[in-house]
């Protein structure tokens, strides 16, 4: 009975992240940011692929929010990213994506 109880556990939580990570990609559709990025090729920006080695194992989910907020150019090249308001996608959106894309 307790090797069920875990199984069960298990199911629930890969469920529960799957559905974490497909509010993220959702997120990152809703917010126009495909149309500028990718999960694994660069486009005009770099891939999602390519961010998260970028920053694997920092905490920079904040950093890049405020990225996002605000736009900027120079840590990819030099085409800029234009700013993305709370309008176009709001907070708790935009930590979805963040969150997904650094799991990429």
């Amino acid at each position: 009975m307790k090797t069920l109880s875990l199984i069960v556990a298990a199911v629930a939580l890969a469920f529960s992240a799957g559905s974490a990570m497909a509010d993220g990609e959702a997120a990152l559709t809703k917010g126009g940011c495909m149309a500028c990025h990718a999960k694994d090729k660069k486009l005009v920006g770099p891939s999602f692929k390519d961010i998260a080695t970028k920053y694997k194992g920092q905490d920079v989910s904040a950093q890049l929010m405020d990225k996002v907020r605000k736009g900027g150019s120079g840590v990819w090249g030099p085409i800029p990213m234009s700013p993305n308001p709370v309008a176009k996608i709001d907070d708790d959106s935009l930590k979805e994506a963040v969150a997904f894309i650094l799991k990429s």
